[in-house]
């Protein structure tokens, strides 16, 4: 049973969906920064919806921050809260938590962390999770260090304070190298800009210009666009900028791997509108649907998608196969925060708080839903039972990404391996289950065609992190591993 929430409209179907970690953002150069990062925030809204934090730097007032649960629109848009954060200089982060207390939040776990070092004081901010951060806990508590929070994030703060090194800057790449698993991080000094990768590259982190003096760091393009400012490049893999004045420093502090990005945020977690590696997302999902409609064809009479992130994805199944898009769900668009209290009847309503179905346009048609994802199914049981009781006449999954059978250790909310579908089932299993004419998903190597590999996904070398997919994790997850799971065995 789905746990209890507090309010009816918080997204009750959710637990059948990947959620993103956190979107992280940072500028440096401009007046009031703060306003800057609130604005970049809120474009990465989609990657962290339960609280958010900014820290800034002011030479007359020091370090100032703000934290606050919910969205960035209800909190940092007022001007009591941004008049307390003065100065050219500040980073944020939106946070969805998957380590740690998930679903109990506590403000000391809203990023970005704080220390206070002999030479000045840091902020950090991380998108991503640590795969030892359990076993650095006990070595760092062992030797002293009082934590704040249960986020694997505050290790990197307490590894710093143990470097010997003289700068911040130094003690950053110091504790980073201590540290496994997939990292994006922001940081701050007095005078420094800092955004660094893992290298594996496993999640986003790009460079932008804001007008002359200022410069930017954003998980995503469309952070970058919503300030005005000039994407310059991604941060690559394993890299280090610092940025101080209008100088940009890099840097290769790790030892080089092949680079991992993770695939899924081109099926899901990234908006439409960035740019990833070159390439358009949209065009990517687009893409998506022409390879599904090329690999799991059906005749039908309708295309339409599971709105909004399987949009995409129908428009280019419905361009390549000649079937008609058409909106036959329509989402509700006002899905915000309430204050009123929940009946078990108002629960039970599960997704049509959220989608209501085009009776009109459905009745009596071949439907084709297009979905991005099938984590434990129970939506896409409630979607299919809303399309029939519309009185269609058949109903048919395509799925924007291959079955998804692994948990992700690397900054995904992914529940444990016997709760997802694709894990205990095969396809046509699944296909009972839901209870749907057809299903398909897209295969690996079509999804990695789609990605912009034309020949598919190679297994001796992959290009993406496709762990959920493929049992295939680029850094073994210590931490779970001690805890009991048991990794895929090599093929």
């Amino acid at each position: 049973m789905a746990p209890f929430r507090s309010h009816p409209f918080e997204a009750l179907s959710d637990g059948d969906k990947l959620k993103e970690e956190c979107g992280i953002f940072g500028v440096v150069g401009v007046a009031d920064a703060s306003n800057f990062v609130a604005l970049g925030l809120h474009a990465l809204q989609h990657r962290g919806q339960e609280a958010g934090g900014i820290v800034c730097y002011d030479p007359d007032h020091g370090f100032n921050s703000a934290r606050r649960f919910g969205y960035v629109r209800d909190n940092f848009t007022k001007a009591d809260v941004m008049d307390t954060l003065p100065g050219s200089l500040a980073i944020g982060h939106v946070r969805y938590s998957t380590a740690g207390s998930k679903g109990a939040t506590a403000i000391r776990d809203v990023q970005p962390f704080f220390g206070e070092f002999s030479m000045g004081g840091c902020a950090i901010a991380h998108n991503g999770n640590l795969t030892n951060a359990a076993a650095l806990r006990r070595e760092l508590i062992e030797r002293g260090s009082i934590f704040q929070s249960s986020s694997d994030s505050e290790c990197i703060i307490h590894l710093m304070a143990r470097s010997i090194q003289k700068n911040l800057s130094e003690r950053i790449k110091d504790a980073l190298r201590r540290v496994e698993g997939a990292f994006s991080v922001v940081a701050m000094t007095r005078t420094k800009l800092i955004g660094v990768r893992d290298p594996l590259g496993v999640r986003p982190l790009v460079l932008g210009r804001v007008g002359d003096t200022g410069w930017a760091l954003s998980s995503e393009t469309c952070g970058l666009d919503i300030i005005g400012a000039e994407f310059v490049r991604e941060i690559e893999p394993g890299e280090m900028v610092v940025i101080e004045g209008n100088k940009v420093e890099s840097t290769r502090p790790f030892t080089p791997a092949k680079p991992r990005f993770c695939i899924f945020e081109n099926v899901y977690f990234s908006r439409p509108d960035s740019i990833i590696g070159g390439r358009s997302v949209y065009e990517t999902r687009r893409q998506i649907g022409v390879e599904l409609a090329r690999e799991a064809p059906v005749d039908a009479d309708l295309v339409c998608p599971v709105p909004d992130s399987g949009t995409p994805a129908a428009i280019g199944f419905s361009q390549e196969s000649g079937i008609p898009y058409a909106m036959g769900i329509i989402r509700n668009q006002y899905m915000g925060r309430t204050f009123i209290e929940p009946t078990d009847h108002i629960r039970n309503m599960g997704v049509r708080l959220k989608l209501n179905v085009n009776r009109a346009l459905i009745k009596g048609k071949r439907v084709i839903l297009v979905d991005d994802s099938v984590v434990r199914g129970t939506t896409s049981r409630k979607i299919k039972d809303m399309i029939l009781e519309a009185g269609a006449a058949e109903v048919h999954f395509r799925i924007a990404s291959p079955p998804t059978a692994w948990p992700c250790f690397y900054g995904v909310d992914t529940p444990e391996r016997s709760k997802l579908l694709a894990a205990t089932m095969s396809e046509d299993e699944m296909r009972d289950w839901i209870g749907v004419d057809s299903l398909k998903f897209i295969s690996l190597d079509g999804l990695y065609r789609a990605a912009g590999e034309a020949q598919g996904r190679d297994p001796s070398n992959p290009r993406f992190c496709d762990a959920c997919f493929s049992g295939d994790y680029p850094v073994a997850p210590s931490d779970k591993i001690e805890e009991g799971f048991e990794m895929k065995a090599a093929e």
